[in-house]
Parts: C-alpha cells; structure tokens; sequence
C-alpha cells in the first residue's frame, strides 16, 4: 500500500484539487494521465511545477492530483495551490519562499454572475430615450 506523506486542497474560481504527496521519483499524475498528457499547455505544465522548484523538490514525491471544475487554466491554479499546500506540510520551513511567491494565497477572483433582466454581468440594454 501506498502512504501519502501530505494532502492539500487548493482552489481557483469553480475548479478544486486534491493533491497527494507520496515518496517517489517525481512523477505528476493529474486524473490517471500524466500532467503534460492533461494539461493542453506547457504554461499551465509549467503552472503545476512552480512549487516544487521553488521548494527544490523536483524528483523527490510523486504526486497524485484529483481535480475537478471549471477549466483547464483554473484546474492549473488549483493545483499550484494545493500542491503548495501540501508540501508545506511536509516541510513548515519552505513557507517563506511559498508566501514570497503568492503561491498558498487562494486568488479569490470569481466571475460575476449574471442579474436578471440583464444581458450579463455588467453589460445593460441599450438605453433609448424615445
């Protein structure tokens, strides 16, 4: 059996990831495909790495994240922010560098909803005076 060193939940606007760290060589597994198979980009790639170099954890867990909600740029926040959560808890220590670099902030932005007996969220009928 498999034992998951640490566990963290990030967000981003509607997605949610769950994220496992366990001892292993690195590999990153996003809903049983590996990250780059997942992820269309090697921005949102390189999105779900960032903690792991600013950490210098590179090649030290394997991780297994489960996420769900909205689209592939947030599914990629919410997995940078889980996984920052996780390995702050495997090592308290690497907080400053995390907290330096925005990366255990949830970034709160969301988008408006819609009013009723309007077109969207901030966009009005066309005004007419006659």
């Amino acid at each position: 059996m498999v034992k998951n060193i640490a566990i963290g939940t990030g967000r981003r606007k509607t997605a949610t990831a769950r994220v496992y760290l366990r001892e292993g060589t690195g590999k990153i597994v996003v809903n049983g495909k590996d990250v780059a198979e997942y992820f269309d980009t090697a921005e949102q790639v390189q999105i779900v790495h960032q903690p792991l170099l600013v950490t210098s954890n590179e090649n030290k867990f394997d991780i297994l994240i489960n996420v769900f909600g909205g689209g592939l740029n947030g599914q990629a926040s919410a997995c940078l922010h889980g996984l920052s959560r996780a390995l702050l808890q495997v090592d308290p220590d690497s907080r400053t560098s995390l907290k330096a670099n925005g990366y255990l902030t949830r970034d709160s932005r969301m988008v408006e909803r819609k009013k009723y007996g309007q077109r969207g969220a901030r966009r009005r009928f066309q005004f007419s005076k006659r």
